[in-house]
């Protein structure tokens, strides 16, 4: 295992060891190119060189806006050579989104992939008197003189030899509890807080993640989630560089499929809504046809899936299991850098989220609440100490999950501690299990339930159209999705049916007995989902709580 002091040196020392060995594969114009260890170093180095030249200093912050794409991945190496902390927005932000982090996390300088994200950053450019210069990836135009604009070209040629010089200097500087990065969190209210983890975090968290993956040097992975994301940071950038795996990029979320047939990795890490929509598809096959249907869709040469960010429904990774391909679920969070416990190839337990991961303690408090010590706590959130105080007492992280373990250290997660709500009548509820349930149903995609200190429990739904719409026309009608609503009595029949045989499964008090339906998918640009296709249920809450409230006006 590498002796590395900082993210710097455990990528600099990988990159002589590897040297023209393939240590990334990225998109372009419909092909695969290929970079080698030697060039990843090198592009660093001229984009490292050229921001020290910009007067980036030590413990600077410098933002990086932009879908996921190979010079997302040089520009993190570029930044934390210069001693400095990235701040990673997420490339669906609005322009007062991206303001507000800009300015919280007093970034002096910010990297945009192209025009669509130059623009967020000119929409408010009056308030970013901070600001001193955008790089952009592909050209540019900028309407403000006052912030010098550079290609990324351009900033890879700026740097003089006195400036590759001071990267040494710099980097020996950093040290484990050295700030390497800012996430905001994606908040379902108020301002998003600043995770701060160090060099320490990451590196710590990504090697003893590495040493259960069962990975060699011979992998190639998929990379699709998005870097702004602490799950592909950590384990899609800095886990592949511990173990030398190549890493392919994804050219979208879109293409995903079309690229692993292009790629055919060995190792694919997603969140569970990905592995929701195959199953969906093929869960009426048999089982023999259902293991063909995933061999074909992930490639023969997969070994192993991975999945975070959200709790994987148990039938999903059974079912993959059954068909021959391990599904691993693991947990965490942003401010655990982020992985607590996963499961591995050679200790696994379904439904469960795995041990904890090397150097990291667990414990369950009195009130089921998961709480975490070790080197991946998080330095705390930026400018924010009172939340900090409240998140992390003696040394222990309070993550806000309900869940247990079983005697032989597995970790089971039953709930978000604060998405937990009582009814009218006293009923704890957990809706996340409710949820899992209902999106199991064939004829139900996603599901938000609602019902805090309602006399019942109701839900919204997301059909799954297809079938819907088949099943509707079998009926002689005609499914319509004007509206926000879908308001069709066949329909929402044929929904009745299937949540009260679905609800068969939980006692009287827990039951939906009322939903709304939803005339379309929940989304990113909504704010219905995370950057990771998680489900904003407070959010959505909040967003449809009238048109809810008014099912219990109906009773």
């Amino acid at each position: 295992m590498l002796a590395a002091k900082n993210l710097c040196d455990l990528h600099r020392t990988v990159a002589a060891q590897n040297g023209a060995r393939i240590a990334l594969r990225y998109p372009q114009h419909g092909l695969y190119h290929d970079l080698s260890w030697d060039e990843y170093r090198r592009a660093a180095d001229d984009a490292a060189a050229g921001l020290i030249h910009l007067g980036v200093q030590l413990g600077d912050r410098v933002a990086i806006l932009s879908e996921n794409r190979v010079e997302w991945l040089i520009a993190d190496h570029a930044i934390l050579s210069c001693g400095a902390a990235d701040v990673p927005l997420h490339a669906p932000l609005a322009p007062v989104q991206v303001e507000y982090q800009v300015t919280h996390s007093e970034a002096r300088g910010i990297i945009v992939s192209g025009q669509a994200q130059a623009d967020k950053v000119a929409e408010v450019i009056e308030r970013l008197p901070q600001l001193e210069f955008i790089v952009s990836f592909d050209p540019i135009r900028f309407p403000n003189s006052r912030v010098r604009t550079l290609t990324w070209d351009g900033l890879r040629h700026l740097g003089t030899s006195a400036d590759r010089a001071e990267i040494a200097s710099r980097e020996s500087a950093l040290h484990s509890k050295s700030l390497a990065t800012i996430i905001y969190t994606s908040g379902t209210t108020g301002h998003p807080k600043g995770v701060m983890l160090s060099h320490g975090n990451l590196l710590t968290n990504a090697k003893a993640t590495f040493d259960i993956s069962f990975m060699t040097e011979d992998v190639v992975l998929l990379s699709w989630l998005p870097y702004s994301h602490i799950y592909a940071r950590t384990v899609d950038h800095y886990l592949t560089s511990i173990g030398s795996i190549t890493v392919a990029l994804a050219e979208s979320v879109d293409t995903l499929f079309a690229n692993l047939r292009q790629v055919r990795p060995h190792w694919l890490t997603a969140v569970p809504r990905v592995y929701e929509k195959v199953w969906s598809q093929i869960k009426t096959l048999t089982e023999a046809d259902r293991a063909t249907a995933i061999r074909k869709t992930f490639g023969s040469e997969m070994r192993q899936l991975t999945s975070g960010g959200a709790p994987l429904p148990r039938y999903i990774a059974e079912g993959f299991f059954a068909a021959g391909l391990p599904l691993l679920e693991g947990y965490g969070l942003t401010e655990s850098s982020p992985v607590i416990s996963f499961n591995s190839i050679e200790q696994y337990r379904v439904g469960s989220v795995g041990k904890p991961i090397g150097d990291v303690e667990v414990r369950i408090a009195d009130d089921g609440e998961i709480q975490t010590r070790g080197p991946h706590v998080m330095q705390g959130y930026w400018k924010n100490s009172d939340a900090t105080s409240q998140t992390i007492i003696d040394g222990w992280l309070l993550t806000g999950d309900v869940g247990q373990l079983d005697q032989d250290g597995f970790l089971y997660i039953t709930d978000r501690k604060k998405d937990l709500f009582v009814t009218s009548a006293g009923k704890n509820i957990a809706p996340a299990e409710l949820e899992r349930l209902l999106s199991r149903d064939e004829f139900i995609d996603q599901a938000v339930v609602y019902g805090d200190g309602r006399q019942f429990v109701s839900a919204l739904l997301v059909p799954n159209f297809d079938r819907l719409r088949t099943a509707v026309a079998e009926q002689g009608g005609s499914l319509e999705l004007s509206g926000e609503f879908v308001s069709d009595s066949v329909a929402t029949s044929i929904l009745a049916a299937r949540v009260e045989s679905v609800m068969q499964q939980v006692s009287q008090p827990e039951r939906v007995k009322k939903f709304l339906i939803l005339a379309r998918p929940f989304a990113v640009a909504d704010d219905e989902l995370t950057a990771t296709l998680k489900v904003r249920r407070r959010h959505i809450i909040n967003k449809y709580e009238p048109q809810l409230a008014a099912l219990y006006e109906e009773s």
